[in-house]
């Protein structure tokens, strides 16, 4: 019965990072990426601790929880990137950055 149950998991978890692989592509702008990127982080974290519960390996877990270590720094890095760019306010169409000569 766990074997059915993995395979159904297997399964899901492909489905959803397809889904997830269309809006990293599709955007239409750079956060609706980085969501995307977290959840394919997050379904990868999953597939890894599937497959560890599958195989019986327990070396997958730490991958698995140093994968979502990396996806949460990346996450934080992010933000701060984010407010930091929304507080410099918008760059301007020429690409200049907004330095003046």
């Amino acid at each position: 019965m766990l074997a059915v149950a993995v395979d159904i998991a297997f399964i899901l978890i492909m489905a959803a990072m397809v889904l997830a692989f269309l809006r990293l592509a599709r955007g239409p702008s750079l956060p609706d990426r980085v969501v995307a990127l977290d959840l394919i982080t997050v379904l990868a974290v999953a597939f890894c601790a599937l497959f560890a519960v599958s195989s019986g390996q327990a070396a997958f877990l730490d991958v698995a929880i140093a994968l979502a270590l990396v996806a949460f720094l990346a996450t934080i890095a992010f933000a701060r990137f984010a407010e930091r760019r929304k507080a410099r306010g918008p760059v301007p169409p020429d690409g200049s950055g907004g330095e003046s000569s």
